[in-house]
């Protein structure tokens, strides 16, 4: 069986992303099921090429007990559109430019990640970036939320 491949995109690929690249890895390997997911990460501008996550991403995601250091940042490809089977944005300018460069046959693929979450309802992951502490947690709050329901939902559509 062919594993489900997830791309998870931002604007620079170094807090919201590889947040959310870092959560999944965590909870796929935990249920051991690295045979049936592969994750990656990418941004929607080549800001910060072969960076580590931010620090303050680094920081609050060990707290939880996610490792991100051996993350970097890389833009999304032409190629992420064949190679994924879902592209999964964190907010309404993400999931535009995303759109902007997706071949027509490959549209379905694009989804917002908090579509999968299944107790917060917030229609996007919020960028950090210029906030405080904060604004961390919040995107690790709903990460873990949308991470756990999108688990539910490949897991779910595997025969």
């Amino acid at each position: 069986m062919k594993p489900t491949s997830l791309l998870f995109v931002c604007m620079g690929n170094i807090c919201r992303s590889p947040t959310a690249d870092g959560v999944m890895r965590h909870k796929v390997l935990q249920a051991g099921l690295q045979d049936v997911v592969r994750v990656d990460s990418a941004g929607t501008h080549n800001y910060h090429p072969g960076s580590p996550p931010d620090r303050r991403s680094q920081f609050h995601a060990q707290k939880r007990g996610y490792d991100l250091s051996a993350l970097r940042a890389r833009q999304i490809l032409a190629a992420d559109f064949a190679l994924h089977d879902l592209i999964l944005v964190m907010d309404w300018d993400n999931l535009a430019l995303v759109e902007a460069i997706c071949p027509c046959d490959k549209t379905g693929k694009v989804r917002r990640l908090t579509e999968f979450c299944l107790r917060h309802t917030s229609p996007v992951v919020p960028d950090p970036y210029y906030g405080g502490d904060q604004g961390f947690e919040e995107v690790l709050d709903l990460v873990e939320d949308a991470c756990d329901g999108l688990l539910q939902h490949i897991l779910q559509s595997k025969p």
